[in-house]
């Protein structure tokens, strides 16, 4: 109580700036926020050493969303105020980690011991790179459904296999779902492609509708970061096992907790 959020997103976002602004308010404090680049002097081209210098002043702590990855790193060095990452380009979204784990053992009671197959851009997917990172400190096996253009970074992958943790990697969503206790879908991320041709090809990648969901592993949980674009079709929302929604929803709570530690209200 009495604290000030400032919520500064230089991307599109619904899900992530609603829920911290929301756990803000909840939790008592109040929230200024930079919700269109357009309109902050980011466009008369300020750096964003100087937006954090000039936010600080404002804000008791700040949470960031940038297209260029690496800025909330940039953007810790700037000041001693809290930020807190929303997403850095192509790079990480670790409070969708927490909440996509949070999600995970409320669906099924622990992480332990499941199959989670991840599928659509894997390359350019903040939310899988951070999920997968999360995901290490259990005992898990992932499968990594991907065309060959957009599979995740042989960095993380190479990092799993060091760690001894087992990973499929496969074009084919059947063959994941056959054998996974959680399959987390993604959009293909059109902002992240040069070339609209190149998009265009993909975009339909992988498409989970009712019929392809009878032949995956009885009681399988489906998630998503959403938004979702044609990857889900709606026939499947009616399914008991699809979380998104509810996963959604869960970034509220995990995010109020998380604003409490940071603030030292826990």
């Amino acid at each position: 109580k009495g604290q000030i959020l400032a919520s500064l997103f230089f991307e599109p976002s619904t899900r992530t700036r609603l829920s911290f602004e929301t756990a803000m308010l909840r939790l008592g404090g109040e929230v200024v926020t930079v919700a269109d680049p357009k309109t902050s002097s980011t466009a008369k081209g300020e750096s964003l050493h100087d937006t954090i210098k000039t936010v600080e002043g404002y804000a008791d702590l700040i949470v960031l969303r940038h297209p260029q990855i690496g800025a909330a790193e940039e953007a810790a060095a700037a000041t001693d105020k809290p930020i807190l990452n929303a997403g850095d380009g192509a790079g990480q979204h670790p409070t969708q980690s927490l909440l996509d784990l949070y999600t995970i053992e409320k669906e099924k009671g622990t992480a332990d011991g499941l199959t989670i197959s991840l599928a659509g851009d894997l390359k350019n997917g903040r939310t899988v790179h951070s999920l997968v990172d999360l995901l290490t400190l259990f005992d898990v096996k992932f499968y990594f459904v991907a065309p060959p253009a957009l599979r995740m970074p042989e960095e993380i992958v190479a990092k799993l296999k060091t760690k001894g943790i087992k990973v499929t990697e496969t074009e084919s969503l059947e063959e994941a779902l056959a054998a996974s206790d959680v399959l987390y879908m993604t959009r293909i991320q059109r902002e992240r492609f040069a070339d609209p041709a190149e998009y265009e090809r993909l975009k339909g990648a992988y498409v989970l509708n009712r019929a392809l969901l009878e032949k995956a592993k009885e009681g399988i949980t489906i998630m998503h970061p959403l938004p979702r674009v044609n990857e889900i079709a709606t026939d499947v929302d009616e399914y008991a096992g699809a979380a998104y929604f509810r996963q959604s929803a869960n970034g509220v709570p995990v995010r109020m907790a998380l604003l409490a530690l940071v603030t030292g209200k826990a």
